[in-house]
């Protein structure tokens, strides 16, 4: 049987996104206060940190604290595509 890559493998212990190693990129879908004009917000970046209290992404701007209070669900994901030059 093959693993699918994209999917975190569940720790009985915690939540999947725990099990997501430094490094992977990934995608998190946030939940926003009550307040705010939509209820969730996707960030797209690199792991740099992960532990009980949530997760740390290295964005394209700038390092983002998602608190494990508002992480709704979220996958691993490919590298970004190679953006090509115009010329």
């Amino acid at each position: 049987m093959v693993d699918d890559i994209t999917q975190p493998r569940p720790e009985a212990d915690g939540p999947p996104w725990r099990s997501w190693e430094t490094g992977t990129r990934v995608m998190i879908r946030r939940r926003l206060p009550a307040d705010a004009t939509h209820l969730f917000s996707d960030v797209i970046g690199t792991i740099t940190r992960t532990d009980v209290t949530g997760v740390t992404l290295e964005t394209r701007s700038g390092p983002v604290d998602v608190p494990a209070s508002e992480i709704a669900l979220g996958k691993q994901v490919p590298p970004p595509p190679v953006r090509r030059s115009r010329g």
